[in-house]
């Protein structure tokens, strides 16, 4: 081979080298396919960390779900220890720090049991088998018995109760489903009379369950119910005591006046032997995720009031054990943001916790016993979530990420005020996507509020060029636009065809205090309307980079409903994008799953003749509507079911408006089914192109 051909040929390899080092940008196939990895958990020793890992795939029949295991201190890799078609939950270790226990749903299980695996050897051993399921396992301290959560028939004294009621059910000839109060539906699913109930079970094999709220008063109270959260699932947040005598819960009996009224949830005690379960701690609000300090002198719990404010700080509570007494908020005022995850340091002296804070999740302290609370580590970027520390040792786990970085186990190092990384499934695919972090910046809203905003760019971005600006609004309105990575709108895959992505918090958004999240009450679409103009109009002031004559917005749930209001009250933009956005304050209200909440927010209910409730009800301004929009919506939607859609078409056809309707038959509140969301962004960035 000559020289010339030589040279040729090692040019063409440079130039392959080069090609296959350069950044591409983020794709829907990437962005799905990236590991997921689930809440970790340190075994009480401090040695050991174990954590599901989602491997996702288009097809459910292929995505893998399994639990893994690393040691705490990075020293090798971490490995998989389950290995089964179906995915495990709510993993929890053993006080002997070698076994686990999980829920999942086997091989020759109709529902999810829980199974318990010995980590020094052996399979994963079934301990349940209720025909009613089990999930949320906790060990009993002495590690011979389990706490769990199984969901039943109102009056059925035992198993074998519970399944003669589901046959008569099934049996039945007839369907119906009949309500005599309110709620009837929670996200996407109908609600029905069974309850969560607390069972308590012996891990010798051949052991029954017993369930320690069957036959009390307080199962019976038409307004029982435990914690509802997003999606179906209803839970009971529940600790064993120190002695393994008892159960302390959170519960309420009041969920059957949520039409007409804030309800409590009170904390409970109740004996494992069987008995009434008495009331411990009673307020004006709401106790959440009872936790006992490790030498079982305290009880602590979260507390948000109810006070007829449309948001209360989430605060940390703690009473001395087992009197009750000298009930105290630990990170009161002046600290002003609500706690996320909150875990107590094994010498039980501090309590570490996670709040949002203008965009970022940040780490606390404060003393156990009460105090000032401090920043304890402040990412750079992105987010800290799921923290906990181990029983024993000075541990502390938790997950990091960010925009362009997917979370990763990481462990906390306070003394550094830094963290360091258990895993690192997902680094290198993240490191060769052309992704940056966004730019933060903050303006004077016209009301004189400080306004936070973060702007994302797109792909090969050139700060020379003139670029597009789509303003994408977020849901909630009690919510923030953070500096992570999500899949429902992604902030890089949205900008990936060459727009910059404009995100605000408007009035009305967490991490920002207690006031600012409150502001929104009486003005629940003008005010955060007029401040995400004024961040628009800031944003092209500020950023050279971004063409002010080609805008577009869009957004979902309230983010939809503030892109119905810029519908109605501005022709800025060129083209809107809405999904799941309510059409009339007043359809909202009697259409939803939630509604005495949303008269909060209004003042009054809608027939007391408040002018809000039409004066800033988008269809109200039908006669305004101008700008194309694509809607979009999921049939089963009860957050904010498709009717608000539907008006909304309806409104905009008439008006002759350019309009494109999505209805999503499988899909709720969110667009979850990964062949669906390619699709949406697919019509997103089509309708983006067109007007754009």
């Amino acid at each position: 081979m000559n020289r010339f051909r030589v040279g040729a040929v090692m040019a063409l390899l440079l130039a392959a080298a080069a090609f296959a080092q350069t950044k591409q940008p983020v794709t829907h196939e990437a962005l799905w396919g990236m590991k997921r990895v689930g809440t970790p958990v340190p075994s009480p020793d401090g040695k050991w960390v174990v954590f599901s890992l989602t491997e996702p795939a288009y097809d459910e029949k292929d995505v893998v779900s399994d639990l893994w295991v690393a040691p705490s201190d990075g020293s090798a890799k971490p490995r998989r220890i389950t290995s089964s078609k179906a995915g495990e939950s709510d993993v929890i270790w053993a006080p002997d720090s070698h076994r686990i226990a999980f829920s999942t749903k086997r091989e020759g299980d109709d529902v999810n049991q829980i199974y318990i695996l010995d980590l020094n050897g052996g399979e994963a051993q079934r301990v349940t088998s209720i025909s009613t399921g089990a999930r949320s396992p906790l060990f009993r301290p002495d590690g011979k018995a389990i706490l769990f959560v199984s969901v039943v028939y109102p009056g059925a004294a035992d198993d074998e109760a519970n399944k003669k009621i589901a046959k008569e059910r099934k049996d039945r000839k007839y369907n119906v489903r009949a309500y005599d109060g309110f709620p009837i539906k929670n996200w996407d699913r109908w609600l029905d009379d069974k309850q969560p109930h607390l069972m308590v079970q012996d891990v010798e094999p051949g052991s029954k369950p017993r369930d320690v709220l069957a036959g009390t008063a307080l199962v019976k109270e038409p307004g029982f119910a435990g914690r509802t959260a997003e999606g179906s699932r209803e839970d009971i947040d529940a600790d064993w005591s120190p002695d393994g005598e008892s159960i302390v819960f959170a519960a309420t009996t009041k969920r059957n006046t949520a039409a007409y009224a804030e309800y409590p949830r009170d904390l409970y005690r109740v004996s494992t032997r069987g008995s009434e379960p008495q009331v411990i701690a009673h307020a004006a609000g709401e106790y959440a995720r009872p936790k006992f300090s490790g030498d079982g002198k305290v009880l602590f719990a979260v507390f948000s009031e109810n006070n007829g404010k449309v948001y209360n700080l989430e605060r940390l509570v703690r009473f001395d054990w087992p009197s009750m007494s000298n009930r105290k908020i630990v990170d009161d005022a002046p600290f002003d943001r609500s706690v996320g995850s909150y875990t107590i340091t094994s010498d039980n002296k501090t309590i570490y916790f996670t709040a949002e804070d203008a965009g970022l999740e940040k780490i606390y302290a404060v003393p156990a016993s009460g105090g000032e609370t401090k920043l304890a580590i402040e990412p750079a970027r992105g987010v800290y979530t799921r923290l906990v520390a181990a029983a024993n040792a000075p541990v502390m786990i938790a997950t990091w990420g960010s925009s362009i970085d997917p979370a990763e186990v990481v462990r906390i190092e306070p003394s550094t005020k830094s963290h360091r990384n258990i895993t690192t499934f997902n680094v290198e695919a993240a490191r060769n996507i052309d992704w940056l972090p966004p730019r933060h910046f903050w303006f004077t809203s016209r009301r004189g509020k400080q306004i936070h905003n973060m702007i994302v760019l797109p792909p090969a971005f050139d700060e020379a060029k003139k670029y597009p600006l789509f303003v994408l609004i977020h849901g909630g309105a009690a919510n923030m636009w953070r500096d992570d990575i999500t899949l429902r709108w992604n902030y890089h895959l949205l900008a990936r065809p060459g727009y910059v992505l404009l995100l605000t918090n408007y009035t009305g958004s967490t991490g920002f205090g207690e006031k600012f999240a409150r502001d929104i009450q009486g003005d629940v679409l003008k005010g955060p309307g007029d401040e995400i103009n004024e961040a628009a109009d800031e944003a092209v002031k500020r950023f050279a980079f971004i063409d002010g004559n080609r805008m577009a917005a869009g957004g979902a749930s309230y983010g939809g409903h503030l892109t119905n209001w810029l519908e109605a009250t501005t022709t800025r933009y060129k083209c809107l994008v809405s999904h799941a956005g309510l059409s009339s304050l007043q359809t909202q209200w009697g259409t939803s799953d939630v509604m005495y909440g949303r008269e909060l927010a209004l003042g009054s209910p809608y027939w007391e003749g408040a002018a809000i409730w039409r004066e800033q009800s988008p269809t109200t301004h039908a006669k305004n509507f101008k700008t194309p929009i694509l809607m979009s919506v999921g049939e089963h939607d009860f957050r904010v079911p498709m009717n608000n859609t539907f008006e909304m078409w309806a409104a905009l056809q008439r008006q002759r408006v350019p309009s494109r309707l999505l209805v999503w038959p499988d899909e709720n509140h969110w667009i979850l089914n990964p062949e669906n969301s390619r699709i949406f962004y697919k019509e997103v960035a089509d309708w983006l192109a067109r007007w754009l």
